[in-house]
C-alpha cells in the first residue's frame, strides 16, 4: 500500500469521523463521542444511484437496503416478514393485497420537508412511489417488477392513511417475494419533486442509516437513525452509529485493507488472493481465524455465459443449436471451481434454477458435464468437424470474470473452438446488454425474490433486456411460465418449473457455469452478520465491539 493511499484514507477517516461528530453534537445524551462505532466496507464496482427506482445492481441494493424500507422484508431462512406494514392479508381470489401500515414509521428528516422535519409515511406514499416503478418517464429498470401484472386502471390505492392495497390482474404467487425487493422501497413526494434528477445523491428514506455525504468513486458516508421504527429484542436499531463505504476497483487492494485492520468486511472471491483466505476445500485458513471470520451459505445466483439468440452478426454459428450445447459440454467446470474458486460455489449441472430454493431439483432436472467426446460429435453434427470451419467466437466480460473465461476458452482450443476474449467495463457491458448489443457475454442473475420464477423470467419471450438478455422465445416454455404464475399448488408448480429448466438446458441459450456461494470476510470484532441466500448485506442489526 503506498504512503500517498495512507494518507488518503487517513484524511477520509477524519472526515466521516468529524461528520459523525457533527451529526452527534446535538445529542445531549452522546456524551462518549469517542466509541462511535463505524462499520467500513468495500463496493468495488461503485454505486450509480440511491434511488430505489434504479435498484439494479448489488452495490445499489446494499446501500438502499441501509437508507429505505419497504412493506415486507426477508428473514435470513428468506421468510416475508412485516417492515412498514405490520400485517396483511391477500383476497380469495388472490389478486388483492391489503397492507396495514405501521403508523409510526417516518422519514429522514430533510429540507425537502416543511420545517425540515421528516414527516410519517402513509400509505398514500407507497401509491406514489409503485407508481413512480412503472412511470416511463422514470425509466426504471424495475418497472418489470408490475408491468404486465398490475391492474391497469387503479393497481395501487389507499384507502386510509394505514391501508393500502394492491391489485393484481390475475394472482401470482411470488408477489409477495417481489414486494421485498428495493424497487419497492418507500419515497416521499417532496423529496423527488425537490431533489429532481440529484435525487440519486439526495435519498430521503425511512431506514436504519441516513446518507450523510458521497464522495463519488471514493467513499460514502451514512449516520445512524435515531428515529428508526424497528427494534429487537427490545433494543432500538441500528447498534452502528455509522456506516462507511469505500469504492475500492481493485480487490487485492481490498483485501489488504481488510488484512490492515482498514476495511471490517468485504464480499466476493477473485483468485489473486483466494488461497491466501481459504482451503482447498473452501474453508478458512486456520491462519487466518484468529483475526477474520468467513460467512459462506448457498446464494440465489446463477452464474453464465449469455447467447444473443437475436443478434445478427458475429455470431451465426452461436444461432446452432448443437454448437451451443457442445459448448456447455466442452469445459470441465467441477475443475473451474476447485482450481479457481476453492470449491466456493457448485457446478452448474441441474438447470437455470440454482440451489437454494425447493424448485432446484436434482433427480429430475438432468444438465451439462464435462464430455469432450459428446462436444466433439456434437460440433460434427453441426458441420464442424472438430471444430474445422467454426468461425473464432468474441466473449464480452468483465475484469473479474476474465480468469473463469480464459479456463473456459482454453478448454475450448482443445476441442478446436477458437474463441477471443475482449474485455469490458461491468457498466459498459451491462449497457450493451441492455441494448441488445452484446453477442456473446458473461452474466449472473441473482434472484430478486426466493422462487424459481425470478431466475425463469430471465427466458420468458414476452419479456425485454432486462431480463430476457438472451432474447429467448420458446412457445412451449412460454405457455409453462404463464401457467406456473396462476398455480397455488407449490408440488405442480415446482414440476412446471422443472419442465421449463429441462427447454433451458435443451435450446442451451446460456452456457452454464455454476451456482455461486456467499463469500463474506468480516473481522472478529464485527457481530450480528447475517448469511443470507440473497447475500443482502443488512446492517441495522450489525455490532462493531
Amino acid at each position: 500500500m503506498s504512503l500517498n493511499m495512507d494518507k488518503h484514507n487517513q484524511f477520509l477517516n477524519f472526515v466521516f469521523f468529524t461528520l459523525l461528530l457533527c451529526a452527534f453534537a446535538c445529542n445531549p445524551q452522546d456524551s462518549n463521542r469517542e466509541k462511535v462505532k463505524v462499520l467500513h466496507y468495500n463496493q468495488h464496482r461503485g454505486i450509480s444511484s440511491l434511488d430505489p427506482a434504479f435498484a439494479r445492481s448489488q452495490a445499489n441494493i446494499w446501500a438502499i437496503d441501509h437508507l429505505y424500507n419497504g412493506l415486507v422484508q426477508l428473514d435470513e431462512q428468506l421468510n416475508v416478514k412485516p417492515a412498514i406494514a405490520k400485517s396483511w392479508s391477500i383476497s380469495p381470489n388472490g389478486k388483492d393485497y391489503t397492507f396495514t401500515l405501521n403508523s409510526n414509521v417516518y422519514f429522514h428528516k430533510n429540507v425537502c420537508f416543511e420545517d425540515s422535519i421528516g414527516r410519517k409515511v402513509t400509505a398514500k406514499d407507497f401509491v406514489y412511489s409503485f407508481n413512480r416503478v412503472i412511470d416511463k418517464e422514470v425509466s426504471s429498470p424495475g418497472s418489470w417488477i408490475f408491468n404486465g401484472k398490475v391492474d391497469s386502471v387503479q393497481p395501487f390505492q389507499a384507502i386510509n392513511d394505514t391501508t393500502f392495497v394492491l391489485k393484481l390482474l390475475e394472482p401470482f404467487r411470488p408477489m409477495l417475494g417481489i414486494l421485498t425487493m428495493q424497487y419497492c422501497s418507500v419515497v416521499p413526494k417532496e423529496a423527488i419533486e425537490f431533489y429532481g434528477k440529484t435525487f440519486r445523491a439526495n435519498p430521503v428514506g425511512t431506514g436504519a442509516f441516513k446518507f450523510k455525504k458521497w464522495l463519488e468513486n471514493q467513499s460514502m458516508f451514512l449516520i445512524k437513525n435515531d428515529n428508526y421504527f424497528e427494534k429487537l429484542n427490545g433494543e432500538q436499531l441500528p447498534f452502528l452509529d455509522g456506516v462507511r463505504i469505500s469504492f475500492i476497483g481493485d480487490r487485492k487492494t481490498a483485501y489488504l485493507e481488510l488484512m490492515n485492520s482498514k476495511l471490517d468486511l468485504i464480499s466476493g472471491l477473485e483468485s489473486s488472493y483466494v488461497n491466501e483466505l481459504l482451503t482447498e476445500d473452501g474453508e478458512l485458513q486456520p491462519s487466518q481465524a484468529k483475526h477474520l471470520q468467513f460467512l459462506k451459505s448457498p446464494y440465489l445466483n446463477t452464474e453464465y455465459l449469455g447467447i444473443n439468440m437475436e443478434f445478427k452478426e458475429e455470431t451465426s454459428a452461436l444461432k446452432l443449436k448443437k454448437v451451443r450445447q457442445a459448448l456447455n459440454f466442452g469445459f470441465d467446470r467441477a475443475q473451474m471451481q476447485a482450481a479457481l474458486r476453492n470449491n466456493v460455489g457448485k457446478p452448474a449441472n441441474k438447470g437455470f434454477i440454482p440451489r437454494g430454493l425447493p424448485a432446484h431439483n436434482f433427480s429430475e432436472v438432468k444438465g451439462f458435464n464435462y464430455d469432450p467426446n459428446k462436444a466433439l460429435g456434437l460440433l460434427s453434427e453441426a458441420g464442424y468437424p472438430n471444430g474445422k470451419g467454426l468461425p473464432e467466437i468474441k466473449l464480452l466480460t468483465n475484469k473479474d470474470y476474465l480468469d473463469l473465461c480464459t479456463f473456459i476458452t482454453r478448454q475450448w482450443e482443445d476441442i478446436g473452438i477458437k474463441s477471443k476474449i475482449e474485455l469490458v467495463e461491468s457498466a459498459t457491458l451491462r449497457s450493451m446488454m441492455r441494448k441488445s448489443q452484446a453477442p456473446f457475454f458473461r452474466g449472473s442473475w441473482i434472484a430478486d425474490y426466493p422462487d424459481g420464477e425470478s431466475f425463469l423470467t430471465v427466458f420468458y419471450g414476452g419479456n425485454p433486456a432486462p431480463p430476457n438478455y438472451t432474447h429467448f422465445k420458446n412457445a412451449t416454455f412460454d405457455q409453462l411460465y404463464e401457467e406456473a404464475l396462476k398455480e397455488n399448488n407449490d408440488s405442480i408448480r415446482y414440476t412446471k418449473y422443472n419442465q421449463m429448466d429441462k427447454i433451458l438446458i435443451e435450446e442451451a441459450p446460456v452456457i452454464f457455469l455454476f451456482y455461486d456461494e456467499t463469500a463474506v470476510f468480516a473481522t472478529k470484532n464485527i457481530s450480528g452478520l447475517s448469511k443470507n441466500a440473497i447475500n443482502l448485506l443488512s446492517l441495522k442489526a450489525v455490532r462493531k465491539d
